[in-house]
């Protein structure tokens, strides 16, 4: 196995294939360093698992890459479609082991909220002399006024962190809890822009309450609430999968599973049971 360290790659970089079935969008990519050589992006939500597999080997035979030549696969593990995180895993997990490959998993709701940030850099870039940073807020529909979500932000330097965990959340509860993760942010991280991206068709009142609240806070620094309809792109996944890569990152085939952010109630009762919170 070709050992994960930067610098023994191919001139370029690392060469990705990624994968994302986490939403009602196949976003796939081939990627080497920072080259997109190409794309998929179907919204053939009931074909993915009847279709995925053909279109990344046509995706492979077009740029005409062998499967010795890639350096890794990245998947998004999700949170999102419970249906759609096991397809893309399933299909990750099963061609990393096939092609002797590293496999490593990226969050879905980071991706979404990478690629948002990638396709906006240019007025990112000219925002800067506004200070502070850019929170980039991804959601998908979890039903029931639920989204998964978490955030991340962008510093005037371009450095990218997590502020919270992936989780499934009341869009309600969670725009409250923004306002509040803005108000008690440190002098120096709080936000001059918030970004809201994904699936917005269901919850784009929310972002507007909380576009409402960030205007009539006099004291808070927040300039603007952007709500930015985006879809997933294999690109990001790719991005995202690289870096863990040539970190020496991988994910054991076996072992990896996809992140469905909930438990079933059985789990949760054995969970109590084992931590000695319900008498037998």
């Amino acid at each position: 196995m070709k050992e994960q360290q930067s610098g023994q790659y191919r001139q370029g970089g690392p060469l990705i294939l990624a994968l994302d079935t986490s939403t009602a969008a196949l976003a796939a990519a081939l990627v080497r360093g920072e080259e997109t050589l190409g794309t998929i992006q179907s919204l053939a939500e009931r074909n993915h698992s009847v279709l995925t597999v053909a279109q990344l080997k046509s995706l492979l035979e077009e740029y005409g890459v062998a499967a010795e030549e890639l350096d890794g696969i990245a998947v998004g593990r999700g949170p999102g479609s419970y249906t759609g995180m096991r397809i893309a895993v399933s299909i990750g997990k099963t061609l990393a082991w096939v092609w002797n490959k590293p496999l490593v998993g990226v969050s879905s709701l980071e991706a979404l909220a990478y690629g948002a940030w990638q396709a906006n850099k240019q007025e990112h870039s000219a925002r800067e002399s506004f200070g502070g940073a850019d929170w980039f807020v991804p959601i998908m529909d979890a039903r029931r006024g639920q989204v998964y979500t978490s955030a991340f932000s962008c510093s005037p330097g371009g450095e990218w962190t997590r502020l919270s965990a992936d989780g499934i959340r009341l869009m309600r509860e969670w725009v409250d809890q923004l306002a509040g993760m803005m108000d008690s942010a440190e002098e120096g991280t709080a936000p001059a822009r918030i970004w809201i991206v994904g699936d917005l068709s269901l919850h784009e009142a929310e972002g507007e309450r909380l576009r409402h609240i960030c205007a009539g806070a006099h004291a808070a620094p927040v300039r603007d609430v952007h709500l930015l309809p985006f879809t997933m792109e294999g690109t990001s996944v790719a991005a995202l999968g690289s870096m863990r890569i040539v970190k020496g990152e991988r994910d054991d085939v076996h072992t990896f599973v996809p992140n469905y952010t909930q438990v079933t109630e059985a789990e949760a009762k054995l969970a109590a049971k084992r931590a000695g919170e319900v008498q037998t």
